[in-house]
């Protein structure tokens, strides 16, 4: 059999950001029907290598090669058209047009008047969208779509603009388990009629079900190349952390240290019968100062609805919320915060940062009114305020003035923990505190989280990784359509104990409701 074609080509690429060096010498290939992963820990040059590939951002030296040709992009668009078409992470569509809109997006049919072909646009949008197994009403807005749609929505288009090249960057993590196979069926697809694939992702077992070989960067250089079928995965760990064998398999498969000591008996949060129209159906917790709850439920299930109508960022028809035995104004976000509430949300992209602003602001950002006196900002108070959490939280900038949208992942992530820490919360609500960052600051974000509930404060934790869930929770609240189905305690806190009381528990919805997607 005949080698396939390579199809791109990096070879010596570097790139400098202000004080970092964000990728140094680096090199790959990518061959016709190959599906490569690209892996590494955050701010390893993963990023900055898929946006030097999609024209975001241009090379300070090494070349890229496309078919053979040497290219070098100035706009995504240009990537695009010449074949490389990229995922991303959070979902870069428009949520306020179409489903189809967004699907056809800068190539549009046309009637042979120039006129929009709207009939036909949403004709094809079916039938592509109905390939991937996604049945919806094209006519809807984006937004009116749960995540996990929406990202299938991103890959139907990244695939049917004719590329050569996909890059997939966390693709599967807004998805639940039966759209991850159905992605995975569409890159054998993709494989079998030789399109090359480039695929980031943090979840070992995807890179096993669907990657051919790998690319492991670290601190932006290339560190191994080759078939991932000869590393095992405590090898392929050990080399994208640059520790020893040994090390690893002393470690856990979290940095949760085990269950905490709740500070006081009486609960800091209560939510009592939390109810929003087709979405939450009485649901009732309660958290413990130094406790860390665990909120569990499948894609769909109520778990970032419950955290939005505690914070009062989704109005609720009926139920209450009590902070320290206080009544809270539900629907009100202000009102929350001032009560001790913080809310990390789910998409850190379009609901926390502001990628424009730098790191100082954006940590600074919900402090600045106790920061200010008269109307004037103190300037040395933000400035002690963003170093203190810098170095508590170990935030990786070249200075507290770098853009944070030019920041890792997981770099990210820490900024908006700190953002809200510096509002001296008793209560963190944290949705998918880990999603899409690497193994190591996962780690950091895991181990701060116990030490947060060590310091006392009442921790809600939702996390679609069950290992994650379980070790980091003392008690499980498992959600099923929008409402309470079980409560896991003591030895009942196990991943097994959880999918039981999905699968078996859940009453049925009122008539016409269906819960949305989380």
């Amino acid at each position: 059999m005949e080698p396939s074609a390579e199809v791109l080509a990096v070879r010596g690429l570097s790139k400098a950001f202000p004080g970092v060096q964000a990728l140094d010498d680096v090199s790959l290939s990518l061959r016709e029907g190959e599906v490569r992963a690209l892996i590494g820990e955050n701010g390893a040059g993963k990023s900055t290598l898929i946006k030097l590939l999609t024209g975001v951002h241009r090379p300070d030296a090494g070349e890229i090669t496309l078919r053979g040709a040497r290219v070098r992009f100035s706009t995504p668009l240009e990537a695009q058209h010449a074949g490389i078409s990229t995922i991303y992470q959070e979902v870069n569509l428009i949520p306020l047009m179409s489903v189809a809109r967004n699907l056809f997006l800068g190539r549009e049919p046309r009637t042979r008047f120039g006129l929009l072909d709207m009939g036909r646009m949403h004709r094809e949008a079916e039938e592509i969208l109905r390939s991937y197994g996604v049945r919806v009403d094209v006519r809807r807005p984006l937004r009116t779509l749960g995540v996990g749609a929406q990202q299938m929505v991103a890959l139907a288009r990244a695939v049917s603009v004719d590329a050569r090249v996909v890059v997939m960057d966390e693709p599967t993590s807004s998805l639940e388990p039966r759209e991850v196979q159905k992605l995975f069926g569409v890159i054998r697809r993709l494989r079998d009629s030789g399109i090359a694939v480039l695929y980031v992702s943090h979840r070992l077992d995807e890179l096993y079900a669907v990657c051919d070989t790998v690319t492991v960067l670290r601190d932006g250089r290339l560190v191994h190349d080759g078939k991932l079928g000869e590393l095992d995965r405590l090898s392929l760990v050990s080399t994208m952390l640059g520790r020893e064998l040994g090390e690893v398999r002393r470690e856990g498969a979290t940095k949760f240290s085990g269950h905490h000591t709740a500070a006081d008996d009486r609960p800091v949060l209560t939510a009592e019968a939390l109810d929003v129209p087709h979405r939450l159906h009485g649901v009732s917790l309660a958290v413990r100062p130094g406790e860390v709850v665990g909120l569990g439920g499948l894609l769909g299930s109520g778990r970032t609805e419950t955290a939005k109508a505690i914070a009062g960022a989704l109005p609720v028809r009926s139920g209450s919320v009590t902070v320290d035995g206080e009544p809270l104004r539900t629907g009100s976000t202000s009102a929350a915060v001032r009560a001790g509430i913080s809310l990390l949300p789910e998409d850190r992209k379009t609901e926390g940062i502001v990628p424009g602003l730098s790191v100082r602001e954006n940590i600074a950002l919900a402090a600045l009114p106790r920061l200010s006196r008269f109307g004037l900002v103190s300037e040395a108070r933000i400035d002690r305020l963003v170093d203190t959490f810098v170095k508590r939280l170990r935030i990786k900038a070249s200075d507290p003035h770098q853009k944070v949208g030019e920041l890792s992942g997981g770099n990210q992530q820490k900024v908006l923990l700190a953002r809200w820490l510096a509002m001296n919360p008793k209560v963190l609500l944290l949705d998918e505190p880990t999603r899409g960052i690497d193994v190591g600051a996962k780690a950091e974000v895991q181990k701060l989280i116990d030490e947060l509930a060590g310091d006392g404060l009442g921790v809600l934790l939702i996390s679609s990784d069950p290992e994650e869930l379980i070790e980091g929770s003392d008690r499980v609240i498992a959600l099923k359509d929008g409402t309470v189905v079980g409560e896991l305690t003591g030895g009942d806190v196990t991943e097994d104990g959880l999918m039981r009381a999905i699968a078996e528990g859940g009453a049925p919805l009122p008539a016409g409701e269906a819960a949305d997607h989380d």
